[in-house]
């Protein structure tokens, strides 16, 4: 039987020193997920696994659950005697994660062991900067290198002016344009690829990803379909899935997410630019709103900050916060900062007992 270099398919030396701690396992990678049941690629080629009834007993949340991305430990590396049974999950060296669909708080994860997101997003009616930096606050914390690659440039007609606004929100992030209609349109992407490297592509439905991926597989492997008449995409994506490209590296394709929990996110390489202008307010303790000598504020009336990025800075900051928190934990928090200036819930209280007790109550 012919193996399989499990370097092609990430395997980094970090990963094969941590796998030597379990004796008596093999490590794989998983390439998909299908409910309670995961395809593995191991270096005797793929099976099928589920995890074990310990592990099972000891997950506490969804982001402790394998998934597409993840190094496993197995008892067996050939698809004899039924399901192998995953018993570890090694150490993520990076991870998208959003918010479980639903009431629960669980965290989920998107995809692991990425090495560079491309956040996708079309030059059509798609184009949102606020978008972006959602995504980019997201994208920062999973520990990868975000790049964002804009899409369907044969859509559009005024391309330099998209390129100067995305400029004000892109700090420090690679900036690539692609379009379905040339045939090195996506050459720009092909560039990050190499052997063992990991990328994921995330962006809106119908924004072009299973278009770029098909591109660098060199076939129609991801089914793919025309934007509606009203210039939404169509899902077309089902499922996450690992696959390596006949070049060298190796693609997660995500199905579409219009929008994402930003329950965890760095907002300070996201918005740097407002950081680094906070650090020249007067008051260390600035809320960038009416105090005197604000430099954020400054930089808004001199036309070198949009007020909508501060909006949308002090909107993502506020959903970080309360995202995952019950209603109860919520009230609080809304209570708290409506009663800072009186010290808190508690002086509140005290204070309006007092106020009741002047007025004969």
């Amino acid at each position: 039987m012919r193996k399989i270099d499990m370097k092609n398919w990430g395997l980094s030396q970090k990963f094969a020193a941590e796998s030597a701690y379990y004796t008596n396992l093999y490590i794989g990678r998983v390439i998909s997920q299908s409910k309670d049941l995961y395809k593995v690629i191991t270096a005797n080629g793929e099976l099928t696994a589920e995890i074990s009834g310990k592990y099972r007993f000891a997950v506490k949340t969804l982001s402790d659950y394998p998934a597409v991305g993840d190094f496993v430990m197995l008892d067996r590396n050939n698809d004899t005697g039924g399901n192998a049974i995953i018993h570890h999950v090694l150490t993520r060296k990076s991870a998208f994660i959003r918010k479980a669909a639903g009431t629960s708080n669980n965290d989920q994860i998107v995809a692991s062991n990425i090495d560079t997101v491309f956040i996708c997003m079309s030059l059509n009616n798609d184009f949102n900067l606020r978008r972006i930096e959602r995504y980019l606050g997201v994208a920062w914390d999973s520990r990868a290198i975000p790049v964002i690659v804009l899409t369907k440039a044969d859509l559009c007609d005024d391309l330099p002016q998209k390129m100067a606004e995305l400029a004000t929100v892109a700090c420090g992030v690679d900036v690539l344009v692609t379009s379905s209609m040339s045939e090195d349109g996506y050459l720009s992407v092909k560039s990050y690829l190499g052997t063992g490297k990991t990328i994921a592509f995330i962006g809106s439905s119908g924004v072009g990803k299973s278009t770029l991926i098909n591109r660098l597989i060199g076939e129609t492997a991801l089914e793919t379909k025309e934007t509606r008449n009203d210039d939404k995409g169509r899902h077309t994506t089902t499922r996450r899935e690992l696959i390596v490209l006949p070049s060298g590296g190796i693609v997660i394709d995500t199905p579409g997410m219009r929008e994402l929990g930003i329950e965890s996110a760095d907002l300070s390489k996201t918005f740097a630019d407002i950081d680094e202008l906070s650090t020249k307010c007067k008051f260390h303790d600035c809320t960038h709103t009416c105090e005197p000598n604000c430099a954020v504020q400054t930089a808004i009336n001199a036309g070198l900050l949009s007020s909508d990025r501060l909006e949308n800075y002090f909107k993502l900051k506020k959903e970080a916060k309360y995202e995952g928190l019950s209603s109860k934990q919520i009230e609080t928090e809304k209570f708290s900062t409506m009663f800072a200036e009186v010290g808190g819930i508690k002086n509140a209280r005290k204070l309006i007992k007092e106020n009741k007790k002047r007025r004969g109550f």
